[in-house]
């Protein structure tokens, strides 16, 4: 019967799909009795934060899904409240002790604290004054602008708008910081004397198939091109080597995110390869499903970090 099945499997996704469960035969049957894990730590400020964080894309349905229309209905139907709840169980299990996510998830999270005990800690990502005032009220334990509103600031030189935004977030009480999907909007930032507590900086490798062609890449700006080597929503980081050069110039703590380029670079090729590259924290948006191979990928990257050495000192 298993040869029978295995001559069935006649298209790339079924046969994708069957060397993952071949090869991954661990992490699946560990789910139903999960081990606890204790994962390292830095801190922003006095903030003490699991090198690892979860990503909140997978519970907003922000997918990134490429030309997939149907893909954030489908994650935002996936995670009830309920799902969401037992992700993050999982998550603070396996030693993760943040999340990062917008201020519009305020109400589940709180609902996590108070409802379900939860611990869980908030870092939020907001896109203007109001969402951080949101999420401040909401008990976020840091806050920071998204990373498209400061490259849409930096790119319509409306940098004295984002100075405000920034000054208004150091009034707080609470780490402050910002993001970046292009390494020319850090470049700007610091150049302006700009000083967050940290930067929430975009970072991955390009050897996947659907990333542009280097010849046509630019400007992050998540285009939807109908035209295969063009941008459609599938770089967030169009130059990793450059971004690692300029990022181990800083003094200050490095979120990366987006490192398994959303979901096209496998956690064994990018998690390590993240921390190597400079990152003093890797945010990887998980499913419940995923949470056990990904935290044990990342406490095996880490141990190999320590015993190895990097050239970036931790910054947090």
């Amino acid at each position: 019967m298993v040869g029978g099945a295995a001559a069935t499997l006649t298209s790339i996704e079924e046969r994708v799909l069957a060397a993952e469960i071949k090869n991954e035969p661990a992490a699946r049957s560990t789910l139903p009795a999960v081990e606890a894990l204790q994962l390292p730590r830095g801190k922003i400020g006095n903030l003490e934060i699991s090198r690892m964080i979860c990503g909140g894309n997978l519970i907003g349905g922000w997918a990134h899904s490429r030309d997939l229309i149907y893909v954030s209905k489908l994650v935002k139907a996936y995670h009830t409240d309920e799902k969401v709840f037992e992700t993050l169980r999982l998550v603070e299990r396996r030693g993760v002790n943040t999340l990062l996510t917008n201020a519009s998830a305020g109400r589940v999270i709180n609902d996590y604290w108070y409802a379900e005990g939860g611990k869980i800690q908030w870092i939020s990502d907001c896109h203007s004054m109001d969402q951080i005032k949101s999420a401040i009220n909401d008990g976020a334990h840091a806050v920071y602008l998204n990373g498209g509103q400061c490259d849409k600031l930096v790119r319509e030189n409306k940098l004295t708008a984002l100075t405000e935004i920034l000054k208004f977030m150091q009034t707080l009480s609470v780490p402050c910081g910002l993001g970046a999907h292009d390494l020319e909007t850090v470049k700007a930032c610091e150049s302006a004397g700009l000083q967050p507590m940290f930067w929430v900086k975009t970072l991955h490798q390009d050897n996947y198939w659907s990333a542009t062609p280097q010849k046509n890449r630019g400007s992050v700006g998540f285009g939807r091109s109908v035209d295969h080597d063009m941008p459609h929503d599938n770089m967030f980081c169009t130059n990793a080597p450059e971004t690692i050069r300029y990022m181990a110039s800083l003094k200050r703590p490095w979120i990366a995110f987006k490192i398994l380029a959303a979901g096209a670079i496998h956690p064994r090729e990018a998690i390590g390869w993240a921390f190597q590259s400079g990152a003093d924290f890797a945010c990887v948006g998980m499913f419940d499903f995923q949470v056990v191979e990904n935290t044990g990928i990342a406490a095996q990257a880490l141990a190999a970090v320590a015993e190895k050495g990097r050239a970036r000192p931790w910054m947090a």
